[in-house]
């Protein structure tokens, strides 16, 4: 099915999330990889639409949570982010207040791209940046444990 692009962005305002995600990593450079994605969950009986969204996209995977029997469509690629993702939502932006969360995302995968995360003042901005989205998303770590690991 060939989906409407603004309901690509309807949907996304009410079910998708713009992360940025971090993990400590010993033989990175800095200690800190930096994982920007764009994903959208749902129950195993809608399926069809993360399929028609990868499609839609023409990226990213599908993969099943057995934990809580959802599936999950994840783009995480930073080529795929920055030339797929980020244009459909300048074209057709979202509309509820998840819009601040991205704009601060696309700056971040700006950044990845620059490949600014691998210098200690670069990560450091990106740190920031992605501790003010996703107010009640839960994090592994505090930003300010991360923040002193980018001083090595």
């Amino acid at each position: 099915m060939e989906l409407n692009p603004w309901y690509v962005s309807g949907f996304v305002d009410g079910e998708g999330s713009f992360l940025v995600s971090f993990s400590i990593r010993k033989k990175f450079l800095l200690g800190v990889e930096t994982r920007p994605s764009f994903t959208i969950s749902q129950h195993q009986r809608s399926k069809v639409v993360l399929d028609d969204l990868k499609d839609f996209f023409g990226c990213g995977t599908i993969r099943f949570n057995i934990h809580d029997g959802t599936y999950k469509y994840e783009v995480r690629n930073i080529n795929d982010l920055c030339e797929k993702i980020i244009p459909h939502f300048e074209q057709y932006p979202l509309r509820s207040s998840k819009y601040h969360d991205f704009e601060t995302w696309r700056s971040i995968c700006a950044n990845v791209l620059k490949r600014q995360h691998r210098t200690s003042d670069g990560l450091k901005i990106i740190i920031t940046r992605a501790y003010q989205m996703n107010g009640l998303g839960a994090r592994r770590y505090t930003m300010e444990s991360l923040l002193r690991m980018t001083g090595r």
